[in-house]
């Protein structure tokens, strides 16, 4: 494989990327970029695939197991190995020495040939996404294809600039006076931990899974891939992949191995405490989460969990694009991504705009109003929303009503090529937030937990400065993925940045054109920042790589 050749270049390009953080990327978002017959060739290869036995080739399957249901409604009906963990994990780690003698640029390049081939095979790979996340298709084609492998290729080049910050070797001499010098030729290996197992989660599969997965393969790591019981199929089609290329480069295929689970295992805990397991990477539940860094002390625990994010009204100088912004930020996929605004905190005695003064209720009717219209035409309301993609997310949502007074019904959408999917829009609940109920008895305020889903809370507060003292205790005590602020004040908008500092939570601010505060761009956005409870670790930076291996030296006399 002339791997240097073909991929030196982007790899380059990749680092020279994370140190401008300036746009770019390798993988095109549009459809029609890979060619006037990949749509009809994708979707054929996802329906060639379904009803079939996933074949993967790897060690210690001791059966089979499957049971994905599209929440489009039909069953996808595959069977994927399942493992004999005793029997996998040693054949995992046969092939770790030769991957470590590879060196940081042979398995970067591997690592990208795997990254260039899935993008081949997006379209094939959008409708997997689509039928097991609930994302409508083009979100599924951008987020589960293109900015997903942008994902992927960041790590890789973080893993590259980390592991070659230290030489390969050096030649040492300490002068000793009118003696000899003391001469020594020291080199420097850079060795993963071990094996790196990821779980996978259900919402987005490659895009949560491919940093962590092409972090640890990059530093020297093979890795086990545990997905979602209810989105498995994006992430085998990755394993399957990864191993051709593994194997055509001439190294293990069984360093990359998939862990399909049965009906109620919950092998992930199983897998998590295993002494041979190094490295975790884990999206989902805080529940989970905690429990996995409470109890998985053997190894190197990557966390992105549950938080409350909040959006700050103060005032804006384009007060109907910030509602425009604002409603498709709450629409997008149902608000099923964990950086969709939960909370915005509004003064009860309104804010200024550049269409005069606004009270409290009148921002959230006319939020209503602009979701109600965004959302109005079933057709754009289907490839905006997506399916809901499970039934606690309805039940989250219906719920919801019962919370407080409903600025905006959710309503049911129907999808006329898909009669099952469950289409719903957000609800918009407008809640009190009064410092006397968050100062005091509070524990259970709705607006203080994560409702995941598409739910809203228009929260009341006394003043800017009372929802400054409410966002910060949020991100303190709950997490926060995202923030946002609307702010015509440089003095609030100082405020603002401080609490996020302070704080580390990411902040966008006065967004009110194309760009969402719900949305991160591979290369320059940051997505989480590891400094509040809603994640432990940023997707990515140096940090994200750095720990998943060490640098292992050896000294010989000269």
């Amino acid at each position: 494989m002339q791997l240097t050749e073909t991929h030196r270049p982007t790899l380059d390009q990749a680092l020279e990327a994370i140190r401008t953080r300036a746009y770019w990327s390798p993988h095109p978002e549009h459809p029609k970029a890979y060619g006037e017959s990949a749509p009809a060739e994708g979707l054929a290869a996802f329906e060639a695939l379904r009803g079939t036995r996933f074949d993967l080739d790897q060690p210690g399957t001791d059966g089979w197991t499957g049971g994905e249901v599209s929440p489009y409604g039909p069953e996808l009906g595959i069977e994927y190995p399942h493992p004999d963990i005793d029997a996998l994990l040693p054949a995992m780690r046969a092939g770790m020495s030769a991957w470590r003698e590879a060196g940081p640029e042979t398995r970067a390049l591997v690592c990208v040939e795997i990254l260039s081939r899935i993008s081949t095979r997006t379209h094939e790979f959008a409708h997997a996404v689509m039928h097991t996340s609930g994302q409508a298709f083009m979100m599924a084609f951008q987020a589960g294809g293109p900015h997903a492998q942008d994902r992927g290729l960041e790590a890789v080049a973080y893993a590259y600039e980390e592991q070659t910050r230290t030489p390969a070797a050096a030649d040492w001499s300490k002068p000793q006076g009118k003696r000899d010098p003391l001469e020594l030729r020291k080199t420097f290996t850079t060795a993963g931990r071990g094996i790196s197992l990821l779980i996978g989660c259900n919402t987005f599969p490659t895009w949560n899974g491919y940093p962590g997965l092409f972090a640890s393969l990059a530093t020297g790591n093979p890795v086990l891939v545990k997905p979602h019981p209810r989105a498995v199929l994006p992430l085998a089609l990755t394993v399957r992949v990864a191993r051709e290329v593994l194997a055509e480069a001439g190294f293990d295929p069984n360093l990359v191995c998939l862990a399909a689970e049965r009906p109620g295992e919950g092998i992930a805990k199983t897998l998590a405490v295993r002494p041979e397991i190094k490295i975790i990477d884990y999206t989902g539940s805080t529940a989970f989460g905690d429990w996995l860094e409470a109890n998985a002390r053997q190894a190197q625990v990557y966390t992105e969990k549950a938080g409350v994010n909040t959006v700050v009204i103060d005032s804006t100088d384009d007060y109907k694009g910030m509602l425009s912004n604002l409603a498709f930020s709450l629409s997008l996929y149902s608000g099923q991504m964990c950086t969709t605004p939960q909370n915005l905190l509004i003064p009860r005695d309104g804010i200024t705009t550049d269409a005069g003064p606004k009270t409290y209720d009148e921002v959230v009717a006319d939020l209503s109003a602009s979701v109600g219209g965004l959302l109005g035409d079933d057709a754009r309301a289907n490839a905006l929303l997506g399916a809901l993609v499970n039934p606690d997310v309805k039940a989250r949502l219906e719920a919801a009503a019962g919370l407080g007074e409903v600025a905006l019904p959710s309503r049911e959408v129907a999808n006329p090529e898909f009669p099952d999917a469950a289409v719903r829009t957000p609800v918009i609940v407008k809640l009190d937030g009064a410092r006397k109920i968050w100062d005091a008895a509070d524990a259970e305020a709705a607006y203080l937990s994560e409702c995941f889903g598409p739910v809203s809370f228009a929260v009341a507060v006394d003043s800017t400065g009372d929802a400054l003292e409410l966002l910060r205790r949020t991100v303190r005590d709950k997490g926060a993925m995202t923030v946002g602020a609307y702010t015509t004040s440089t003095e609030t908008e100082r405020a603002i940045e401080d609490v996020c500092l302070d704080e580390s939570a990411q902040l966008s601010l006065n967004l009110t054109g194309g760009v969402y505060v719900n949305q991160t761009a591979a290369f320059s956005d940051f997505h989480g920042s590891g400094g509040n409870p809603a994640a432990n670790a940023a997707l990515c930076d140096g940090a994200f790589v750095s720990n998943r291996f060490r640098v292992v030296e050896v000294r010989r006399q000269a």
